[in-house]
């Protein structure tokens, strides 16, 4: 099959390649341009590990062509700690408040919660359950992921009202 020129901005950069049209977002992520946030996990979009940000969706990159992103927004794990290297406001939630175990979904459900966060700033434990219900954890049981996110919002609404 031949390939394609694709060009799209991953975290903020221009990236390009060559792929055939069928390849999926995921494996052209992580074997074309090293970026390994994004985890490969069921490859039927049930699972959430592969979860990107495109074009301000969430979408599980494991059902995307790499077509599909030619010319579009795609933000990774990568693409979310802040300027200086330093976890962001989830990030640092998900770690202070136990949200992670094995860290397999962690990449993945921070960046949905980056989504759901812009999409709800002040979500209520329901908004949350129901937000993250794409992405599957092993380990948590979940208390503490909504437990994270909630003191994210809080968190990022504190930091906007200090803002203006």
């Amino acid at each position: 099959m031949s390939k394609m020129h694709v060009k799209f901005t991953l975290n903020g950069e221009e990236v390009e390649g060559l792929a055939e049209p069928r390849t999926l977002l995921i494996h052209f992520l992580r074997e074309n341009l090293r970026i390994t946030g994004p985890h490969i996990g069921c490859e039927t979009s049930h699972c959430g590990a592969c979860t990107v940000d495109m074009d301000g969706k969430s979408v599980k990159s494991c059902t995307v062509f790499v077509a599909q992103a030619n010319g579009a927004d795609v933000t990774t794990i990568e693409g979310l700690t802040n300027p200086d290297g330093t976890l962001s406001v989830i990030q640092e939630m998900f770690r202070e408040h136990h949200g992670l175990q094995c860290g397999y979904c962690t990449p993945g459900m921070i960046t949905r919660v980056h989504r759901l966060l812009q999409e709800h700033p002040s979500p209520t434990e329901e908004d949350v359950r129901f937000g993250i219900a794409g992405n599957l954890c092993r380990c948590t049981g979940y208390q503490n992921i909504v437990k994270a996110v909630l003191a994210a919002a809080d968190q990022l609404a504190a930091q906007k009202e200090a803002a203006e």
